[in-house]
C-alpha cells in the first residue's frame, strides 16, 4: 500500500501542468532567489557584463574613450604572445605564487594544529590575532609596510650589518633583487589568516573518536597526524591549495602600492601589467590601449579557468574514491 501511494504521488507530480510545477517551484524556492537578487543586481552589470564585453574589446585598439572603432582582429593577442614584458610579468606572477603558497600553507597548517588543541587557553584570542590582517585592505597594508621600511629601514639594515648577515644596506623596495621577495613576505603575512581558518574548519570536522582509537592502538602524535589528520584533510586540503594558488596569481594591490611593478619591472606581475597598459601607459612607455590590456587579461583568465577546472576535477576524483572505499 505504501509503495502504491508513493507511486501515485510521484505520478501526480510528473503529470502536473508545467505552469503548476513552476508555481510550486516558485513557492518553495522564491525566498531564496529573492535574497540572491541584490547580489545578482550588482554582479550582472559590474562583473558578468564587463567580462563578456572585454572579449569584443580585445579585437580593437582602444584608448578607453568613446566607442572602439579601430578593428585589429587578433593582433592584440599576437602582440601579447610576443611581448617579453608580458612573459616577464607572467614569470614574476608564478614566482610569487610558487614561493608564497607552500610557505603560507605550511605555516597555516602548523598554526591550525596548535590552535585546534582543546587544552590551549585563549585559542579564540589567538585566532582573532592571526586573522586580523585579512580584514585589513591590502593597499593599506602595502602603504604602511612601505612607510615602515622607509623609516625603519636604516636601523634594520644597521642591525643586519652588525650581526654580519649583510655587508651593505639593502633598499628593500628599490632593489631589483629584493623587491619581489619583500612583497612575498608581506603577502604571506597578510593572507595567512584565510588558510588558517580553512584548515581549522577542516580539523574540527574530523571526529575525535578517530584520534582516540589511534591513541588506544599505540599511535604517537606523529602517526596520529600522518595516518588520521592527513587522510581526513586531503579533500579539504586540495580545495585550500587551489584557492591559495588562484588568489596568489591575482596579486595586484600589494605590488601596485609598494613598488608599482618596479624597479625596472623587477616586481611586475600580470595584474599590474594589465593595469599599466589600460590606465597608466606612461609606466610602460606606451599609449593607453584597453584592447591590448583586455587581451593580456584574457590570457590570464584562461589560465585561471583551467586551474579552476583542475580543482573541480581533483575534488570530484577524491569524492569518487572515497565513495568507492566506503562502499
Amino acid at each position: 500500500m505504501a509503495e502504491t501511494a508513493l507511486w501515485t504521488e510521484r505520478n501526480r507530480t510528473v503529470n502536473l501542468p508545467r505552469e503548476s510545477r513552476l508555481r510550486r517551484f516558485a513557492r518553495r524556492h522564491g525566498w531564496s532567489y529573492l535574497f540572491l537578487a541584490p547580489m545578482l543586481a550588482l554582479v550582472l552589470p559590474f562583473v558578468v557584463y564587463p567580462l563578456v564585453a572585454s572579449i569584443e574589446i580585445t579585437l580593437y585598439n582602444w584608448d578607453g574613450i568613446g566607442r572602439p572603432t579601430r578593428y585589429v582582429g587578433l593582433d592584440n593577442f599576437v602582440r601579447v604572445a610576443h611581448d617579453p614584458m608580458f612573459w616577464n610579468a607572467f614569470k614574476h606572477t608564478f614566482e610569487y605564487a610558487g614561493v608564497l603558497v607552500p610557505i603560507q600553507l605550511t605555516l597555516a597548517l602548523i598554526l591550525a594544529l596548535v590552535l585546534n588543541n582543546p587544552s590551549l587557553r585563549g585559542a579564540t584570542v589567538y585566532r582573532a590575532v592571526y586573522f586580523s590582517p585579512v580584514v585589513t585592505s591590502a593597499a593599506l597594508v602595502g602603504i604602511v609596510v612601505s612607510l615602515l621600511l622607509t623609516s625603519l629601514g636604516q636601523p634594520f639594515n644597521a642591525e643586519l650589518i652588525r650581526i654580519g648577515l649583510v655587508h651593505q644596506p639593502i633598499d628593500w623596495l628599490g632593489s631589483p633583487t629584493f623587491a619581489l621577495p619583500t612583497i612575498i613576505v608581506v603577502g604571506i603575512w597578510h593572507t595567512l589568516g584565510y588558510n588558517l581558518v580553512y584548515f581549522l574548519a577542516g580539523l574540527q570536522s574530523i571526529p575525535r573518536d578517530l584520534y582516540e582509537a589511534a591513541a588506544v592502538d599505540g599511535a604517537d602524535a606523529w602517526h596520529r597526524f600522518w595516518d588520521v589528520t592527513v587522510p581526513m584533510l586531503r579533500e579539504v586540503g586540495a580545495v585550500i591549495l587551489f584557492l591559495a594558488i588562484l588568489g596568489s596569481l591575482q596579486v595586484f594591490d600589494l605590488v601596485l602600492v609598494m613598488t608599482g611593478g618596479g624597479p625596472y619591472y623587477a616586481s611586475e606581475v600580470v595584474s599590474t601589467y594589465i593595469y599599466h597598459f589600460a590606465f597608466t601607459p606612461a609606466a610602460v612607455q606606451a599609449q593607453a590601449n584597453v584592447g591590448y590590456a583586455s587581451a593580456a587579461a584574457f590570457f590570464m583568465g584562461v589560465l585561471v579557468m583551467g586551474l579552476t577546472g583542475l580543482q573541480l576535477l581533483a575534488v570530484a576524483t577524491m569524492r569518487r574514491r572515497r565513495a568507492e572505499l566506503s562502499s
